[in-house]
């Protein structure tokens, strides 16, 4: 079963910590124990190709599948043959294996590679270093791997940290700094941050600017800024939305900011495999408003094939603020 995303995870007020924050603390240190052994234990595999990383420090949520794509279309508009390699988190197919968009659905390959491969070639495997092995085999030229930093199979050439830059309503990107599964960290911020190289930080189309208290954060590191856009607007008339990502009540507000007439909106858990009834409350949803039903490019690829005729894509982008300076560090860092 899976649950929805706390809000309370990223309310960096520890006056206002659930009683779940504190019940949940022991567990988060074993996490962290483990996370940080196995990362010190682990010796990474050179694959023999430049390998660019595109993590985070929190569970899921930050962006890093559309700043993924956008970092392999920049190599690749630099004359660089870059493939992305992911785990396939959510696909029955262990790999190596490469994503086939003919083929492959995401039941078997995971929602984000088939995302990835909208664009660029893309890998799955379960082991990283076979996955890496197969790829520059194949000709791969760079890896770009889709969440990956706390992941040190492989030797990277470049870490980039993907960080979600919204703080209004009370929104802390790290919460008060706790440890999965009292808060939303994978690890504690400065020990992510020591291996990081870059810091993107991710606003919503709408957002006024960046937080400069959050930019102080990542001092020293070099920071860009880019924002999640609608690759297309949303189509007139009356919609009821759904998603089934990390973050859900983002892409309700990323759709009334584009200007949907968005009479109602339905948040599953993220990754969620969407059942009959599932269908059937948003049939009825959609027969109320006399809408049409709208979702995530991410959402809609994880539906069977006679919904997705039913359900529009919305999909976004990231946009750089500074493409040439992030493009230039990015393709500088491989050489």
């Amino acid at each position: 079963m899976k649950l929805n995303t706390p809000r309370w995870w990223y309310d960096r007020d520890r006056r206002h910590a659930p009683v779940q924050r504190l019940m949940l603390k022991p567990v988060s240190w074993i996490w962290g124990a483990v996370t940080a052994r196995r990362i010190a234990r682990t010796v990474p595999v050179d694959p023999g190709v430049p390998v660019v990383s595109i993590g985070n420090l929190t569970v899921g949520g930050s962006g890093k599948t559309p700043v993924a794509r956008e970092v392999l279309r920049l190599l690749r508009a630099a004359g660089i043959d870059a493939q992305a390699l992911s785990r396939g988190y959510g696909g029955s197919l262990e790999g190596p294996v490469r994503v086939d968009l003919a083929v492959h659905t995401a039941a078997e390959v995971g929602d984000e590679p088939l995302m990835l491969a909208l664009d660029s070639p893309a890998w799955i495997a379960r082991d990283r270093v076979a996955g890496a092995k197969a790829a520059a085999t194949a000709g791969a030229e760079a890896l770009v791997l889709d969440d990956a930093h706390q992941n040190p199979a492989l030797k990277k050439t470049l870490s980039l940290i993907v960080v979600d830059g919204e703080t209004r309503d009370g929104e802390w990107p790290f919460g008060d700094g706790s440890v999965f599964p009292s808060g939303p960290m994978r690890e504690p911020l400065k020990a992510g941050l020591a291996r990081a190289d870059v810091v993107v930080i991710l606003l919503p189309a709408d957002a006024p600017g960046v937080d400069p208290e959050l930019v102080e954060v990542f001092a020293p590191l070099p920071v860009f800024v880019a924002r999640l856009m609608p690759a297309a607007p949303p189509p007139p008339g009356p919609l009821v939305g759904f998603a089934g990502i990390a973050k859900p009540w983002k892409v309700e507000r990323a759709l009334q900011a584009a200007g949907a007439d968005l009479a109602d909106f339905v948040p599953f858990p993220d990754h969620s495999v969407f059942q009959d009834q599932d269908f059937r409350f948003l049939e009825e949803r959609a027969e109320l408003f006399n809408a049409r039903l709208i979702t995530t490019e991410k959402d809609w690829s994880r539906l069977p094939p006679e919904w997705r005729e039913r359900v529009i894509s919305w999909p976004v982008k990231a946009t750089f603020e500074d493409e040439d300076a992030f493009a230039a560090t990015v393709v500088s860092a491989l050489g």
